[in-house]
């Protein structure tokens, strides 16, 4: 499995680096996000958001589980961490095959309702504001997104 690593500086690196990678998405991606508390989950989020040219304000659907914003494409944004059975029914293979694009915070919490294949990002801290981004594809689809994506 590759596996495809960005620093991130400040903020605004991560927005800009998940802008991209929002511009390049289409209909049906599914990216799974994982990193601890404030690694930075929700500002790529909304940089995908940017990249979806959604112009609505993003923040984390922690207590509502999923958020849906318009944009050139329909964004579902899971945050599953407060899900306590992982095969408790919400529906999730609806958004996985539907016409959007999925984010999915705290994605292992749910391993078993993810599709094959999908974008694996890893948030990790390094220090103050800098990030690692560490993305791996699973599947053709993924490897080429990300091979575009770190040109």
């Amino acid at each position: 499995m590759s596996q495809f690593e960005f620093i991130s500086k400040k903020p605004e690196d991560t927005i800009a680096f998940s802008e991209r990678l929002g511009s390049l998405l289409q209909p049906g991606d599914v990216l799974a996000l994982e990193g601890d508390l404030g690694a930075g989950k929700t500002t790529f989020t909304k940089g995908l958001a940017k990249g979806l040219n959604i112009t609505r304000n993003v923040n984390s659907p922690t207590f509502t589980i999923i958020k849906e914003y318009q944009g050139r494409l329909p964004l579902y944004h899971m945050d599953v961490y407060r899900v306590e059975d992982s095969f408790e029914d919400l529906g999730f293979d609806e958004y996985f095959e539907g016409n959007g694009v999925t984010v999915v915070e705290w994605a292992h919490l749910v391993k078993e309702q993810l599709p094959e294949e999908l974008l694996t990002i890893y948030l990790y801290l390094d220090d103050n504001d800098s990030r690692k981004l560490v993305l791996e594809p699973q599947g053709k689809r993924y490897e080429e997104l990300c091979k575009e994506i770190m040109l």
